[in-house]
């Protein structure tokens, strides 16, 4: 048995797999001597007030998903990975965050996006509302309600926006301005007699009514949005993308309707329509293709066309940009945008999706950093929880994220992935014994990666995540928080919301702003993300 170790460590110390620079102890004290000069310049604290605030939120993205996305961003550029920064890496503050609602140790969605946008922690299930609210219960909810960093800055005259890859409707933007006892209410076709009858609404339904001038919204799940049965634009014979609503209103027309005379307002559903759009002509977009789960992923990893939510997100990188806001100055704006499908990718135990939707996030936040300045515009990265998600196994410098350990099982001897998860639907047991992955192919983008314990679905991890911050007053990010502070600084930042004492001198922070210079900015992020 001494044999496997001994092995093992002449591997870790084979002089190829260590770049020649690395050899240099003068390398690691250089790299280290301009990393402090880097921290001795955050001592001049960036105190000016956000004219615009930016949260990525990577639904899912635990600190192991940032460590391997990383490796991950670092190899599809031919290199080692480990020495490789993500966009986010380069922010100049960290700070953890904890997840927990407050009726659950491991946390849901709908929970952590109550607490990280309105600044309350809630039970599980529910969005928008205190945890005076119970899942389920309608009668709950009035006096309940609790209001969210995107009303706060609607309230100061700030442009608004939200973009997901998930639907509108998702736990995870809904937060943003929806109320509910059960997130899963996403059109009136999904809720049960008694909520209907106590006085509910809807998430879709919220979404046009609650703030109705939300600048942009682009994201899935338009079904929600039309009468039951009514057929879908995009896939007029697929009776699984046909409405759903009960009460036959066609809420796009609704939208549209309650714009203010004057006012631009375009619907899009589809990527050639986003692309033909003049941007700097546009008062409100709003963006919605079919629920952007499945269809989505090549084998190598890459996109398939797929079912309509993919079209939004693939390409036209420059042209979102166009126009230079015609219609008026530099955006003050809020705006949120969610890598919901690292999530997705989890839950069905598939790393490599996860991970690829981890990177795309990644190249958003990235682009924002080129777009904006760090003097006024606070940027934070975090995310809502984690997974059951991990790599390990002694893999030696360079080693393929999705590849195998180097080493077999001492017990079974059978390899195994690096990556494994704690439950999920990777669990399979082959003639009675771990199924053996060099038998399939563990490279292939809807490989399910071996799990402890079986599940149909993996599950979200407990432990606290990951929050990025930079721009003004990123500093007040700092240390471990409970996760509903986020949006609390942040306001403070921007003198929206409650705090606004420190602000009386800064004329800036109260001038309302128009908002097509954030119009192409979002679109941007979309394309990409």
């Amino acid at each position: 048995m001494k044999a496997l170790p001994l092995f093992l460590l002449a591997q870790l110390c084979s002089a190829s797999l260590v770049p020649e620079r690395e050899k240099d102890p003068e390398y690691w004290r250089g790299q280290a001597q301009e990393t402090l000069r880097d921290a001795l310049r955050l001592q001049r604290l960036n105190q000016n007030v956000a004219k615009n605030l930016i949260l990525f939120l990577g639904d899912g993205m635990g600190v192991s998903t940032v460590t391997a996305a990383r490796i991950l961003k670092g190899q599809l550029q031919n290199r080692k990975g480990e020495e490789s920064l993500l966009e986010m890496d380069k922010f100049p503050y960290v700070a953890l965050a904890k997840t927990y609602n407050t009726n659950a140790q491991v946390p849901d969605s709908a929970g952590t996006a109550t607490a990280y946008l309105c600044g309350v922690k809630a039970n599980e299930g529910t969005v928008g509302v205190s945890a005076g609210v119970t899942r389920d219960r309608c009668n709950t909810t009035k006096g309940q309600e609790v209001t969210s960093i995107l009303r706060w800055a609607k309230d100061a005259g700030k442009a608004v926006g939200i973009v997901t890859t998930t639907r509108v409707t998702h736990a995870t933007p809904s937060a943003a301005y929806a109320h509910s006892a059960n997130r899963d209410w996403y059109s009136d076709g999904e809720m049960p007699p008694d909520a209907l009858e106590g006085g509910c609404k809807d998430i879709a339904r919220q979404l046009v009514e609650n703030i109705p001038d939300i600048e942009v919204i682009l994201g899935g799940g338009r079904k929600y949005m039309f009468p039951k049965n009514a057929s879908d634009v995009e896939y007029p014979h697929e009776d699984k993308h046909r409405g759903t609503r009960l009460d036959r209103r066609d809420l796009i027309q609704a939208w549209h309707d309650v714009k203010p005379p004057g006012k631009v307002a375009k619907y899009v559903w589809h990527r050639r329509d986003l692309l033909a759009l003049n941007l700097s002509r546009v008062d409100f977009l709003l963006g919605e293709s079919q629920h952007p789960r499945g269809g989505m992923w090549a084998a190598k990893g890459g996109r398939k066309g797929g079912d309509g939510g993919g079209r939004g997100c693939k390409a036209g990188k420059g042209r979102a940009m166009e126009g230079d806001g015609g219609r008026g100055g530099r955006w003050r704006a809020v705006l949120g945008t969610a890598g919901g499908r690292i999530d997705h990718g989890h839950h069905e135990g598939k790393a490599k999706q996860a991970l690829h939707e981890a990177v795309e996030l990644d190249r958003a936040i990235g682009l924002a950093a080129r777009l904006t300045s760090p003097q006024d515009t606070l940027s934070v990265v975090t995310a809502d929880h984690s997974h059951v998600f991990t790599f390990g196994g002694y893999t030696p410098r360079g080693n393929p994220i999705f590849g195998l350990a180097p080493m077999q099982s001492d017990v079974d001897r059978k390899p195994f992935t690096s990556i494994l998860y704690g439950n999920g639907p990777g669990y399979k047991i082959v003639a009675g014994e771990r199924e053996n992955v060099s038998a399939v192919d563990f490279a292939h983008a809807d490989y399910q990666a071996q799990s402890a314990v079986p599940l149909r679905q993996e599950t979200h991890g407990g432990e606290d995540v990951a929050v990025f911050a930079r721009g003004p007053m990123a500093h007040l990010l700092h240390g471990v928080h409970e996760q509903n502070y986020i949006p609390h600084a942040m306001a403070y930042a921007a003198c929206i919301g409650s705090n606004r004492a420190h602000c009386n001198n800064a004329a800036a922070a109260a001038r309302p702003a128009p908002a097509t210079v954030l119009l192409p900015f979002l679109a941007l992020l979309f394309l990409l993300c």
